[in-house]
Formats: structure tokens, C-alpha cells, sequence
């Protein structure tokens, strides 16, 4: 179903005679959440490595916002960003986003790469994560 659909039937609730349209909701399609995670976003921004200036929540969704791959994605949750190792300078950032049943979102995002600074990074598919990550061997 289009979003022209949803204006559609929209339209025609709003114009039934025995219904007050100021209480009828916007009707959208039923979603899921999409697991993934993007890997190798520099720990340090801006190539400092001062232990107070680290890859923060607000750097990591203006990186989505800034984007073109993450257009029309809504988060479901906020960003889990890991270190890879306690010398490393890369990150892991677990990210929930809504998506359709169909995964029509996860599908697109899942192998696509772009740059973060100097850095190569990579979408990639994941587990459904519970509040904490774990590596794969815990």
C-alpha cells in the first residue's frame, strides 16, 4: 500500500458524515523493527584522541541525519556505540530503525557503505539486540 492510499482512505473517513475527524488518527502502515549495525566510524571525531571528545549519541544520529542512505529512516531506539577493542579507534554502532513488514528499509540499507570523515564504514545486518551488546563470544 502507497502513502496515496493511506491520503485515500484518509479522506473518505474524514468525510463520513457520522464521524468527528478531529479524533480520527493518521492511519499508517503496520511496522517492525529493523536491527543493524554500522561499522568502522572513527571513536575519535575530527582525529582527536582526547578520551573526553569520543564518538557521542549526538555525533552518531547527526552522521545518519547528514546521510543520503538514511533518508526517510526513523530510529526506533537510541544508538549503542561500542569500541571494537580498548586500543582500537573504530566503533560498532547497533542501530533499531522502523521499517516496513516487508523490510523494504533494512533490505536497502543492509552492504551499503559511506564515508565518515576519512573512514569507510559499513551497514550491516543484525541480531535483534537486548539492552546491552555483547560481542559473539559471550
Amino acid at each position: 500500500m502507497l502513502n496515496s492510499d493511506l491520503l485515500i482512505i484518509t479522506k473518505y473517513i474524514k468525510n463520513l458524515e457520522n464521524i468527528n475527524s478531529t479524533q480520527v488518527e493518521t492511519p499508517q502502515l503496520s511496522q517492525s523493527k529493523s536491527y543493524l549495525k554500522i561499522i568502522g566510524i572513527p571513536y575519535y571525531p575530527h582525529g582527536s584522541c582526547n578520551s573526553q571528545e569520543c564518538l557521542s549519541l549526538s555525533d552518531v544520529k547527526d552522521i545518519i541525519k547528514q546521510n543520503q542512505i538514511f533518508d526517510n529512516i526513523i530510529l526506533a531506539s537510541k544508538p549503542w556505540v561500542i569500541k571494537l577493542s580498548p586500543k582500537s579507534d573504530i566503533t560498532i554502532v547497533w542501530i533499531d530503525i522502523w521499517d516496513a513488514q516487508s523490510d523494504a528499509k533494512d533490505k536497502g540499507l543492509i552492504n551499503q557503505c559511506f564515508n565518515v570523515e576519512r573512514s569507510i564504514t559499513t551497514v550491516r545486518m543484525a541480531n535483534a539486540n537486548p539492552d546491552i551488546p555483547q560481542c559473539k563470544n559471550c
